[in-house]
């Protein structure tokens, strides 16, 4: 199996999950980042690595034309269905590789990914697609997790799995996983302007998260992304369940047992124009 088919294959299986759970909690972090691009009603818009909407229903909403692209056909549906529901007719989707994209230079006002990009093999590959299909003076907008240090719902995450299971190891640092290569936001604004971008911001906002319970926080992470699948898919449905345990321990402790918890998490808002 080639290296794209393995990745849309790890998409495609997450995909429900990553549907329900996931995507609605990303919608407000999106709404903040393209306030943050000056993106407005009748600019052309590509989402990367789209996922099912958590970018493109805001923009949408916000009037843009919205061309969605995701390498999961599973999670291009998930999104097209979100938008009948919506009625939101200025926004298309199609499936597509994000490091090669079947599109036109110079074609988008703005183009970004809202943790999609950031997970990216070849990183540079996917900003340098992005900046080609941008007009000039477009803008080029890419949200990235933080230091893993300042993600809440990792650390909270990984000790409650630790105290359930001790042998567990948790993810490897050197190298940091995909999702955390540029979580430096001065290594992101290198990479931005390795792709030609210029006018460069690198912004830290908060991704503000509530979990209700053990469980739910534990769907969210396996289906945030492979990774969180992978790293716990050798435990026994007892460990699974002990680990939930902790998790609720976790939670309670933090809202002081009435309401959800809300755990809050760095990420980077990086924004160049070509």
């Amino acid at each position: 199996m080639t290296e794209q088919a393995t990745i849309q294959e790890a998409w495609t299986e997450i995909a429900p999950g990553y549907d329900e759970y996931v995507t609605p909690s990303n919608m407000a972090l999106a709404e903040a980042a393209l306030q943050r691009a000056r993106l407005r009603s009748g600019m052309r818009m590509l989402d990367v690595a789209a996922g099912s909407g958590g970018l493109s229903i805001p923009a949408a909403r916000a009037g843009a034309q919205v061309l969605a692209t995701d390498i999961s056909p599973a999670m291009v549906e998930r999104l097209e269905a979100r938008a009948r529901e919506e009625g939101l007719t200025n926004l298309g989707a199609r499936v597509m590789d994000g490091q090669a994209l079947d599109l036109e230079d110079d074609t988008f006002d703005v183009a970004a990914s809202q943790f999609g990009v950031m997970l990216f093999p070849d990183l540079p590959r996917g900003l340098s697609e992005m900046t080609r299909v941008t007009k000039p003076g477009g803008r080029v907008v890419l949200v990235t997790m933080g230091p893993p240090s300042e993600v809440e719902f990792l650390g909270f995450f990984l000790g409650a799995v630790k105290t359930a299971v001790p042998e567990f190891t948790g993810l490897p640092t050197d190298p940091p996983p995909l999702p955390f290569q540029v979580s430096d936001p001065e290594i992101l604004r290198e990479e931005l302007a390795d792709a030609g971008l210029t006018d460069i911001r690198v912004e830290t906002a908060n991704h503000r998260l509530e979990f209700e319970s053990g469980t739910q926080m534990w769907d969210w992470v396996t289906a945030s992304n492979p990774i969180g699948a992978e790293m716990v898919a050798d435990l026994t449905a007892e460990q699974k369940a002990a680990a939930q345990k902790a998790l609720d321990n976790k939670l309670r402790e933090r809202s002081g047992g009435s309401g959800p918890a809300v755990l809050n998490n760095s990420v980077n808002i990086g924004i160049g124009t070509k």
